[in-house]
């Protein structure tokens, strides 16, 4: 089997962050997706190990934010390669608080999505959490980062931990 056919399967760069009672988190996220129109619905795939994981339970919301193809490789990884548990990853980082009082990322964003979680399924190593929408808004028109732009010009990798990653 080739499992790099997946790769072939189009996906965009997303922060998920979330906050609430005391705790922030924000990690890259690339499975990021619409479920229904009515009522607005978006499902997000998080590891079980990611910090954000544990913050999504105790918080009940989320945020996604678009990433625009001028966000940095240092401002994605810093979202992507270390873990909240270590920092505070939102330190210093264009946010505003969101209906829900969940952090919605600003900075190198083109639009964002504000979610009240209202399921979740187990799927093994990854839990996918819906979320019905609370709030979105277009912040810019700059162009959106895809997962292939990401790959082929940003060069970028994906960590172990990603839905996405294939190990040797």
């Amino acid at each position: 089997m080739d499992k790099t056919a997946l790769h072939r399967i189009s996906y965009g760069v997303y922060i998920v962050a979330t906050g609430g009672g005391g705790l922030r988190n924000g990690q890259i996220a690339n499975t990021v997706f619409q479920i229904t129109a009515e009522p607005p619905t978006v499902a997000i795939s998080i590891n079980k190990l990611n910090f954000t994981h544990e913050c999504l339970e105790k918080t009940g919301v989320f945020s996604v934010s678009v990433l625009a193809e001028d966000a940095p490789m240092t401002f994605i990884g810093r979202f992507g390669f270390r873990c909240g548990r270590d920092f505070d990853k939102l330190e210093g980082i264009g946010t505003r608080e969101g209906v829900t009082g969940c952090p919605v990322v600003t900075d190198h964003t083109s639009a964002y999505l504000e979610c009240r979680i209202v399921s979740r399924l187990d799927c093994g190593t990854h839990t996918l959490f819906l979320g019905e929408l609370a709030d979105a808004g277009i912040l810019n028109d700059l162009p959106v980062m895809t997962y292939a732009y990401y790959h082929l010009v940003k060069k970028g990798k994906s960590p172990s931990r990603a839905p996405t990653y294939i190990g040797a």
